[in-house]
């Protein structure tokens, strides 16, 4: 693989969660940074302690050989009218063009069911219509235009409780959408606490795969989600999610990565792992993850 065509980034998730203020509240906004630079990444995702205005962001990224690779955009298709969708998608953007990304994430949590204190696996979104189907997938392309006009990729991200969860339902939205404005944020750990095959998901949509989030995910707490009836955050807090390297993990990696290198992927690839940082602390497992994917990669 051109190392040259791969860029790693991580996200801030492991440090201080935006859905979850009590996981890592107290750590500062520059400890983080700091701390993915010292592990050795060059890109890192937005998170809600991040400054709000771009020159100032850009500056403090800038002094540790940092930038801006993505953020999470919450959409509403669902729920809200496409005229709103676009004034905050908009705004975003903006946001996105000051300080360098090409890249604007997110999944669609109008309808979802994983920021709620409901059991993840009964109360997952759906598209439960050819109509609501049809309505969600203009409105992405809608989106999706705009952004390509702007030099943006949209990245969409299938998530757990979402309308967008399984394989099946990853496929028929990228199916349903136009190629040129609609692309896909592919992430292991998603696909496999869905109970799919997360090697054989990135075979089938690597020719629409623009940004990559790498997560692994400890079985025995999967397991427990599964019978105590758990919520999304609930399981992240029982720890679901830790970084590729983990020995706790069960995710292919290695097949991961050989299928990046065989379709030439360029982009970011993310570590994107939440855990509550008084268990896991943050800079050791983000150096973990960056170590292990040197000694497979040599990135």
């Amino acid at each position: 693989m051109k190392t040259s065509h791969i860029q790693l980034g991580i996200a801030p998730i492991g440090w201080t969660n935006d859905d979850l203020p009590e996981l890592g509240g107290q750590i500062p906004f520059e400890q983080c940074i700091s701390e993915m630079a010292l592990a050795g990444y060059t890109g890192c995702e937005v998170g809600n302690k991040f400054p709000r205005d771009p020159q100032v962001l850009k500056h403090f990224l800038e002094l540790r050989g940092l930038r801006v690779c993505n953020q999470w955009f919450s959409y509403e298709l669902t729920t809200r009218p496409i005229k709103e969708n676009l004034q905050r998608f908009e705004r975003q953007l903006d946001f996105l063009q000051a300080v360098g990304a090409t890249i604007i994430g997110g999944g669609e949590t109008g309808n979802s069911c994983q920021g709620k204190p409901l059991p993840l696996f009964e109360h997952k979104g759906m598209l439960d219509s050819a109509s609501a189907w049809n309505t969600f997938c203009q409105g992405l392309n809608a989106l999706g235009e705009v952004a390509a006009a702007r030099g943006f990729k949209l990245a969409f991200h299938h998530h757990l409780g979402s309308c967008i969860q399984s394989l099946e339902e990853t496929l028929r939205m990228l199916d349903q959408t136009d190629e040129r404005y609609v692309w896909l944020n592919y992430d292991c750990g998603h696909f496999f606490a869905a109970g799919e095959d997360p090697v054989e998901a990135l075979r089938q949509v690597i020719g629409r795969t623009a940004h990559v989030h790498l997560k692994d995910v400890r079985q025995p707490v999967l397991k427990r989600i599964h019978q105590q009836r758990l919520s999304f955050l609930q399981g992240v807090k029982a720890g679901l999610f830790t970084v590729p390297g983990d020995p706790e993990g069960c995710i292919d990696f290695p097949a991961i990565f050989d299928l990046l290198r065989q379709a030439s992927y360029q982009g970011w690839i993310v570590v994107e792992a939440e855990q509550d940082p008084a268990k896991a602390n943050p800079f050791e497992y983000a150096l973990m993850a960056r170590n292990y994917i040197r000694e497979l990669t040599g990135w």
